[in-house]
């Protein structure tokens, strides 16, 4: 810091002082005679002049050892520099400090997330990748095996992967979109029956060649959502359960409301999930024990199908038992608030 800036840094108080000096001059000239008031006019002027100048000098020097100390941190480009500020000479100075620490430490915090979310989106895109390869695999490894094979069960074969692919494919599309929901969704009035039997018409063969019987209650059941968002986030689910539904087994989807709510129940009797494990299933990349034991699994299926509920105003919350059942609800409150949707 210059002598220069120290002195524009001080103009309030230099403009004060021009003020001070000019009406303490009018004083005497007014109650003086010419000669006598310029006698005082010169010792008063001098004396004020040396004090204000000897407050100015002290202040910059006083003032420019933090300033250099400022400089030499700032030229040293020392990435812990918060930790090697100098010591405040001020209140003024000591709030800036505060002001600059809780910046950088605001600052590390979100630096911090966008590197755990980095990594936790190159590790779904790993595990994507090695996922998708598989029914790639599985598609050359049956048209190079082909031979004594009928047109029909290729076809039959092959459509099971493009299905696999298929489902890979939309779920990292939603993926890449969920930062971006706002501008991508629209409320209507969505016919919960209608997300259920497109969803149900989509997984047909799955249902049949495992032999899952499915049960829905009939009847209209409509709810402000969108129905894009809203068929995906099913999907997922309804894919989740038929993975651990073994062969034979149910999967049913119940319409229910009461005064506060309107309520999705899909219910199936599969494998149930660990109840210590049951807390964390929507956790982004948790597959738990059944995931690396029965099926290959990103771990991202329900955490998105919650993120985008939540992203609605709906909710999701489960209920299971290993062994016996596994019950999803999604839940539409029936007072919501469409303009914070993020």
């Amino acid at each position: 810091m210059s002598f220069i800036q120290h002195l524009k840094a001080k103009r309030f108080f230099l403009t004060l002082y021009v003020i001070l000096m000019l009406f303490v001059s009018l004083i005497i000239i007014v109650h003086d005679d010419w000669y006598l008031a310029s006698q005082n006019l010169l010792y008063t002027h001098i004396f004020c002049f040396f004090f204000a100048s000897l407050y100015v000098i002290i202040g910059y020097y006083y003032r420019r050892s933090f300033y250099l100390k400022l400089q030499i941190l700032i030229d040293s480009k020392q990435e812990d520099f918060h930790v090697a500020m100098p010591e405040p000479q001020s209140y003024e100075q000591a709030l800036y400090i505060q002001l600059i620490q809780k910046v950088h430490a605001n600052h590390a915090e979100q630096l911090q997330k966008l590197v755990l979310e980095k990594h936790d989106h190159q590790d779904f895109i790993m595990s994507w990748i090695h996922e998708v390869k598989l029914p790639i695999a599985a598609s050359h490894l049956l048209m190079d095996n082909s031979a004594g094979k009928t047109t029909d069960f290729l076809v039959d074969k092959l459509e099971d992967e493009l299905t696999k692919i298929d489902n890979y494919v939309e779920q990292a599309l939603y993926y890449s979109r969920i930062d971006s929901f706002s501008k991508d969704y629209f409320i209507t009035d969505v016919s919960l029956e209608s997300i259920v039997k497109k969803s149900v018409k989509k997984y047909a063969k799955l249902f049949i060649n495992n032999r899952i019987h499915f049960h829905m209650n009939e009847g209209e059941n409509f709810v402000q959502s969108d129905s894009k968002w809203l068929a995906f986030i099913f999907n997922q689910i309804i894919t989740n359960a038929l993975k651990y539904t073994n062969e034979g087994e149910d999967i049913s989807v119940v319409m229910e409301e009461d005064r506060k709510e309107k309520r999705l129940i899909i219910h199936d009797t599969g494998i149930g999930i660990k109840q210590e494990e049951l807390y964390r299933v929507f956790e982004r990349g948790f597959t738990g024990t059944n995931g690396r034991t029965y099926t290959k699994s990103t771990g991202m299926g329900l955490y998105l199908a919650k993120q985008m509920a939540l992203k609605l105003g709906h909710d999701i919350s489960i209920q299971s038992q290993e062994g016996m059942y596994t019950k999803i609800i999604i839940h539409f409150p029936k007072m919501r608030n469409h303009y914070y949707f993020n």
